[in-house]
C-alpha cells in the first residue's frame, strides 16, 4: 500500500513537521484486509509479501479468552518479542521496525511488520524445569511427549537436561495436544522435525542463560516457525514472552511447590482459586478479573520486560 503525505499546517501544541514540513500520514487499520485472529494476536494483509501482526491486550487461560483486558499486554508482548529477536539475532520474520510507516496509528507499539511465511503446524516447546502439562504426563507416564524422565520429579524439578515437547497447535477453544517427536516427524519430515528440535533447544539454552545472568529462570517456551519461499526455517510470531514462557524469579526457587511468575500462570492460579467461584471443568467461561488481579498482572508483565531486557517500558514506542 502507498503511503501519503501532506503538509503540516498547524504545529500548535508542539507537533514534529519533519523534514521540509512534510509528515508521513499512517493507514488506518480498516485499510488493511483482516486475516485472521488468534487468542490474542491478530493478522492483517498488508501486501502479497508482508503482514501487520497485532497484540492484542486480551489474555487467554485454560483455552479461553477473558472478557478482561490486560492494559499494556500487547505493548508488552511486542516489545519483548522484539527485543529477542534482537538478542537470538537469527532468521526471523520481522520486516521492519516497531515504528515502521505502514503500521496505523491506533495499533502503534502493538504490531509489527513481518513476512508472510508458510507456517509449520506444530507448536515447539522447551523445557528446562518440570510443570504445567509436563507435569502432568509426567505424573502419568513417567515420561513427556515420549522423553523418559528420572523418577521422584515433583513440581519444578529442574530436568537433568532441558527437553523438546512439541504440541499441535489447536484452533480457537481447542486446547493443544503434547505429541511425541515421532508424530513431528509424520507431519513434517525428518529433516525438518531434528531442524525444528535443534533450533528450539539453541533459542531456549541462549535464553536461558541470557534470563539466569537477571536473576530470572525460563522454566520453558514455546516457539513458532515458518518457512520462507526458499524453503528455510524462519522463527516467527511471538518469541520469548510472558505469554509464550514461563519466568520465574531465581530468588525464590523451592522445588515443590508452584513458582511466582512473571507470565500469565498469576492468572491461572486466580482462575483455579476459592475466589474466582469458577469450576474449569465446567461448561461455563472464566468469569471476570478483579481489578487488582488485573493491576497486579499487568505489573509482571512489565516486570519481566523490565527486569530482563535492562530497558524502560516507558520508553517503548506508542
Amino acid at each position: 500500500m502507498a503511503l501519503s503525505a501532506e503538509p503540516i499546517r498547524d504545529t500548535v501544541g508542539g507537533a514534529d513537521p519533519g523534514p521540509l514540513g512534510w509528515k508521513i500520514v499512517r493507514p488506518s487499520l480498516s485499510s488493511y484486509a483482516h486475516l485472521a485472529g488468534g487468542k490474542v494476536r491478530d493478522l492483517y494483509t498488508i501486501d502479497d509479501e508482508h503482514l501487520l501482526l497485532v497484540a492484542s491486550d486480551r489474555i487467554s487461560a485454560y483455552d479461553h479468552v477473558l472478557d478482561t483486558l490486560i492494559p499494556d499486554k500487547g505493548r508488552v508482548l511486542t516489545a519483548m518479542s522484539v527485543f529477542f529477536f534482537n538478542v537470538i539475532e537469527g532468521n526471523n520474520h520481522l520486516a521492519g521496525d516497531p515504528d515502521d510507516d505502514r503500521i496505523p496509528e491506533e495499533v502503534l507499539g502493538r504490531a509489527l511488520v513481518v513476512r508472510k511465511l508458510d507456517m509449520v503446524p506444530v507448536e515447539c516447546v522447551a523445557r528446562g524445569y518440570l510443570t504445567g502439562s509436563g507435569l502432568a504426563d509426567y505424573q502419568q507416564t513417567g515420561a513427556v511427549c515420549g522423553v523418559s524422565l528420572p523418577e521422584g520429579l515433583v513440581e519444578a524439578s529442574q530436568l537433568p537436561d532441558p527437553i523438546f515437547t512439541p504440541a499441535t497447535k489447536a484452533d480457537l477453544g481447542e486446547h493443544d495436544e503434547n505429541i511425541s517427536f515421532e508424530k513431528v516427524i509424520d507431519k513434517v519430515g525428518q529433516s525438518l522435525a531434528v531442524k525444528l528440535r535443534d533450533d528450539t533447544l539453541d533459542i531456549y539454552a541462549r535464553a536461558s542463560n541470557f534470563a539466569a545472568d537477571r536473576g530470572v529462570i525460563l522454566a520453558d517456551t514455546k516457539l513458532e516457525f515458518g518457512l520462507d519461499s526458499g524453503g528455510n526455517l524462519v522463527l516467527a510470531d511471538e518469541v520469548l514472552t510472558p505469554d509464550s514462557s514461563r519466568y520465574w524469579p531465581a530468588d525464590s526457587y523451592e522445588e515443590g511447590k508452584v513458582q511466582p511468575s512473571y507470565d500469565k500462570q498469576f492468572v491461572r492460579n486466580w482462575l483455579t482459586s476459592p475466589e474466582s467461584g469458577w469450576d474449569r471443568n465446567s461448561d461455563t467461561p472464566p468469569p471476570p478479573l478483579p481489578q487488582d488481579i488485573v493491576d497486579a498482572t499487568r505489573a509482571r508483565y512489565i516486570e519481566a520486560y523490565e527486569r530482563i531486557s535492562g530497558l524502560s517500558f516507558d520508553d517503548w514506542v506508542g
